[in-house]
């Protein structure tokens, strides 16, 4: 099935940029484009893009304002990929808050930009790896939560904790299949209880949720990872 995506900059060469190499790939179109936050809003409701390419920083509405008008109107809401030149951007924490699942640099390699559209198509979140240990820093400046099960999270099992652990660390559903000796459909079922039972849109909103509660602290284990 072929994936639409809608791309939204103020720049136009990064537009053609990015609509030149999305075109190339055999399972993506880009269905159309947007140069400021209003317009990207009207596009989407238009459009009904599976993917939504959104620039964080453009004048008259910016790109979290028009994520959340997005995901709160779209009647199928789009996956978003917020994209910046910055690689230290203070608004990581805020777009991920936003619904944005995932968070790349306009400079990255143009695999990396491709393969994000297809990982959050599919229900996955990506983040770039500069970007995740902005937001392991920005938890670990924040006092330690308090001890024992958060309270957000009470409807979980102990295998489902286990599992949005291992998520919030980066691993894929293979890995935490290999981590926690199950299948990867197992771990793919757990995933969406987990995410339906907290009311969550996806991974990315999963880890935000993990560190945010102290399920998860900065720097235990392993960190996040692209």
């Amino acid at each position: 099935m072929t994936i639409k995506v809608l791309i939204v900059d103020d720049e136009r060469m990064v537009r053609t940029g990015f609509r030149m190499i999305l075109d190339f790939q055999p399972d993506i179109t880009v269905v159309g484009e947007a140069d400021d936050g209003g317009a990207a809003v009207e596009e989407a409701l238009r459009l009904a893009p599976d993917v939504v390419l959104m620039d964080i920083r453009m004048k008259t509405m910016d790109g979290l304002e028009a994520t959340r008008t997005i995901l709160s109107r779209a009647v199928r809401p789009p996956r978003i990929v917020m994209l910046t030149t910055f690689d230290y951007d203070e608004y990581v924490y805020e777009a991920l808050k936003s619904g944005a699942s995932a968070f790349l640099l306009k400079d990255s390699p143009a695999e990396q930009l491709s393969n994000a559209v297809r990982v959050v198509a599919a229900g996955d979140a990506l983040l770039h790896p500069s970007v995740t240990r902005r937001l392991i820093e920005d938890f670990a400046r924040r006092p330690t939560p308090r001890a024992g099960i958060p309270q957000e999270l009470s409807k979980l099992t102990e295998r489902e904790l286990d599992v949005m652990r291992h998520v919030a660390r980066g691993l894929s559903n293979g890995e935490i299949a290999d981590a926690l000796y199950l299948s990867e459909t197992t771990v793919k079922t757990h995933v969406g209880h987990i995410l339906m039972k907290v009311g969550l849109r996806d991974r990315a909103q999963a880890i935000v949720m993990a560190y945010e509660t102290g399920l998860v602290e900065p720097g235990q284990d392993s960190a996040l990872s692209s």
